[in-house]
């Protein structure tokens, strides 16, 4: 434990990032569409939910995730190179994995879980990275 090394302002802005990188992925700009029309989610349901809710407890769980890899990275030989390579298997390997199974005993269509698999797979690579860089 003694080479131990978490940089808490790297964990912070690893779930703010989760905020900026969710707002972006689920835009108009990339797959709002699509999303909410594999999730039957009309402009209604979408305006209804409460927001202080919703990103309240997204960012939560989000400085929990970035915590966790912090301590996953946190050798003090740790690399930006090796965070980007163990944020993507994280991301692909476990993530996007169990994400997948379930979605597909839910059979949610491949274009749901493509969307949804792909912000799971660059969330994890990004803060792999962060926390990698930023030691």
């Amino acid at each position: 434990m003694e080479n131990m090394v978490i940089n808490h302002w790297a964990v912070l802005t690893c779930a703010v990032f989760n905020l900026i990188w969710g707002a972006f992925w689920y835009s108009p700009v990339l797959f709002y569409k699509a999303w909410k029309t594999e999730n039957n989610l009309t402009d209604d349901q979408i305006k209804s939910a409460s927001p202080a809710k919703t990103y309240g407890v997204t960012f939560v769980l989000a400085y929990l995730i970035s915590y966790n890899m912090a301590f996953f990275l946190g050798d003090a030989g740790t690399t930006f190179e090796w965070g980007l390579t163990a944020g993507f298997l994280t991301g692909f390997g476990w993530a996007a994995a169990i994400f997948t199974i379930i979605a597909l005993f839910e059979q949610r269509s491949w274009k749901y879980i493509l969307i949804n698999g792909g912000y799971i797979v660059i969330y994890f690579t990004v803060i792999g990275g962060i926390l990698g860089f930023w030691r």
